[in-house]
């Protein structure tokens, strides 16, 4: 059962009801196609318009698609029928929405990029209105371990999440040192140690092949041969392209730090026919209105050539710059190289491809291949009679 969370949301002077959830392109379908269900560039959300009417229909519309709705707002049943009613986290004081403005303005200062100020922000926010009128001054690790308890309780938050809350809520409490919260005794849990998802080289040209529109071959092609960042790539602009050196010029990339990528020779025609084709005036890759592409567009055709070239693995645009750093090392690349091209501040995150290169790996023998080599059973012509 998926889950889907309710926001409220102020949308052209009115008020709605935002629908959040982890990317999943069935769910995205289905959700669309609710009545009055519409989406804002503005705030990059489905939403609809608040009402009684809106809430209880769409109540019935979720449990239909067996979507569970998860707090904030919890569905209050009274018998068999889900009520009308949403309970919602209290709005915030005045006092804290003062403060919790100016601790945007601190990130700002700060030099964050905009993706950490939206992210720091929403979570304070968060704990801010799940403390309810309780003064500033008076909020200890006391209401940070109660707020944590609540979010990754009730709303199933992942460690990447909860990492991420927990290190806004030091920048909070560094911003404003007046409240009692001891930054010490706020526990940071440990990351998930997962190995990424990577696919074979044979993988990533039939999923290359199989996708026919040109600009979405394109996307696919640059993701894998020069290990772009989704970002990156929208962000690159045609005077970033150095086709005599066969270099990128990624600017502003994670950390601020601008690089070189190398643009693979075998992709020139491609590019060049892109650009015939669609002839963008500044982005590499363009809307129809000139603008940046949409990342959440890319995500979903990329999943589409997936289930076309039969590839079962849980696919994103950042799995094919995993892959091209796995094959840049299985074909004896030095990882110092690697680094350099990925743009990784240190090296510890590059070494994370040694633990998935199959390249050592796969010249390894089990001990049972090796051991029943050295068994000679001359009267069976089976090649593993032991195991036959």
């Amino acid at each position: 059962m998926a889950s889907i969370r309710l926001e409220p949301l102020t949308h052209k002077a009115k008020a709605c009801l935002a629908v959040r959830f982890p990317y999943n392109f069935e769910v995205k379908e289905y959700l669309r196609h609710f009545k009055g269900m519409r989406w804002t560039k503005t705030h990059r959300t489905f939403y609809f318009i608040d009402s009684e009417e809106n809430r209880e229909a769409f109540i019935t519309y979720a449990n239909k698609g067996n979507l569970k709705i998860i707090a904030p707002y919890d569905v209050e049943v009274h018998g068999n029928a889900a009520l009308r009613k949403l309970v919602v986290l209290p709005p915030l004081t005045e006092k804290k929405k003062g403060a919790h403005m100016l601790f945007i303005d601190f990130l700002h200062g700060k030099r964050f990029s905009d993706s950490t100020i939206r992210t720091y922000g929403k979570y304070i926010a968060e704990f801010l209105r799940f403390t309810d009128t309780k003064p500033l001054k008076e909020l200890d690790e006391n209401d940070i371990r109660a707020y944590l308890e609540w979010a990754v309780g009730t709303l199933n938050y992942a460690v990447s999440t909860h990492r991420q809350i927990v290190s806004g809520l030091k920048h909070f409490a560094y911003f404003y040192p007046n409240c009692a919260i001891d930054v010490e005794k706020i526990y940071m849990p440990k990351k998930d140690k997962k190995l990424p998802v990577v696919l074979s080289i044979e993988e990533v040209l039939q999923l290359i092949q199989v996708t026919k529109n040109l600009k979405h071959r394109v996307v696919i092609a640059m993701l894998y041969a020069s290990g772009l960042r989704i970002g990156e790539l929208l962000n690159l602009q045609l005077s970033d392209f150095d086709f005599n050196r066969n270099m990128l010029h990624i600017r502003r990339a994670k950390g601020r730090k601008d690089r070189y990528a190398t643009i693979a020779q075998s992709l020139h025609g491609l590019i060049q026919n892109y650009y015939a084709a669609y002839k963008p005036k500044k982005f590499f890759i363009e809307n129809p209105q000139g603008k940046r592409y949409s990342p959440s567009t890319i995500r979903t055709f990329l999943r589409t050539s997936c289930e076309l070239a039969n590839i079962t693995k849980a696919v994103t645009p950042h799995t094919l710059r995993h892959s091209y750093a796995t094959h840049l090392l299985e074909q004896g690349t030095d990882i110092r190289y690697i680094q350099e091209l990925l743009g990784h501040s240190r090296p510890e995150t590059t070494m994370i491809y040694t633990h998935v290169s199959s390249q050592d790996l796969k010249e390894i023998k089990s001990p049972l291949d090796t051991s029943l080599k050295k068994l000679s059973l001359p009267d069976i012509s089976d090649t593993n009679p032991l195991l036959s």
